[in-house]
């Protein structure tokens, strides 16, 4: 898995490290990455088969074994605690790294995350193939398509309800990342018949924010609070979608710099 580092490398902070959605790449947390490259070492990765990552033969791709694989990729670098930002399908990711090595996870603030659903699904949600198809359709000339409000409508009126003032950057490296994903349908087929069902020690703090218009993530099927550690913050977020990272850059920023302090 491919990593790159922004930022102040010798902050006393303990690193952020930015897990992506499935069909996602790291470029989707440029807007984060700005607001916080000043005052801490970001990590992003890229998840196998996914922006610069290649999917490697036997790659288990369910979110448990990406944990593992991904605390092996902080040893190696010599990072011991780090807090975790993630995103749907990394979500689910973050919490199961939480679980797994408590003591290892300064915090996690998870947008959106999968894997909260009582009943797990058993085949792929028939938009999925769709997404990917278009993606791949429209990226020869997304550079100029996402110009256009009704390509930025296809593309992304199901995902934000502030898709009309996504910037054209956020729009450009979405659709890349969607086309030239080929671990999203292995990704999905990993997730099928799942669901998170761990444990995390309150010793980490945890924050999950979901938008209120989350179309990916409805909140009467995939937002199951009972499944969530006991002492994590909720948040709604108002005119939201699946990508509070998009949609309410300060509200998140604002959440992990609380996170980092509270974890000090």
């Amino acid at each position: 898995m491919i990593t790159r580092e922004y930022g102040r490398a010798q902050s006393t902070s303990d690193p952020l490290l930015f897990i992506h959605g499935m069909g996602s790449a790291a470029t989707a947390w440029k807007p984060l990455i700005q607001a916080l490259h000043s005052e801490y070492r970001c990590i992003t990765i890229d998840l196998p088969g996914h922006g610069e990552s290649p999917l490697l033969p036997h790659q288990a791709m369910d979110p448990f074994s990406l944990g593992v694989a991904i605390f092996d990729i902080m040893e190696k670098k010599e990072i011991k605690r780090f807090h975790i930002v993630s995103n749907s399908w990394g979500g689910w990711i973050s919490l199961e790294m939480a679980a797994l090595q408590p003591e290892r996870v300064s915090s996690v603030t998870a947008l959106a995350p999968a894997g909260l659903w009582l009943t797990p699904y058993t085949n792929r949600k028939p938009a999925t193939a769709f997404s990917r198809t278009l993606a791949k359709l429209v990226n020869p000339v997304a550079p100029f398509a996402v110009h256009f409000e009704r390509a930025r409508g296809w593309g992304f009126s199901d995902v934000s309800p502030r898709w009309r003032t996504l910037s054209h950057e956020v729009c450009l490296d979405a659709t890349k990342a969607m086309a030239k994903s080929p671990g999203y349908f292995p990704a999905w087929d990993a997730m099928l018949k799942k669901r998170f069902h761990a444990n995390i020690h309150e010793s980490v703090p945890i924050t999950i924010m979901f938008g209120d218009s989350d179309n990916t993530l409805p909140a009467d099927t995939c937002q199951e609070r009972s499944l969530a550690p006991r002492h994590a913050k909720w948040l709604i977020l108002p005119n939201g979608g699946h990508a509070p990272m998009w949609d309410h850059v300060e509200d998140v920023v604002a959440v992990i710099r609380d996170n980092s302090s509270v974890a000090r």
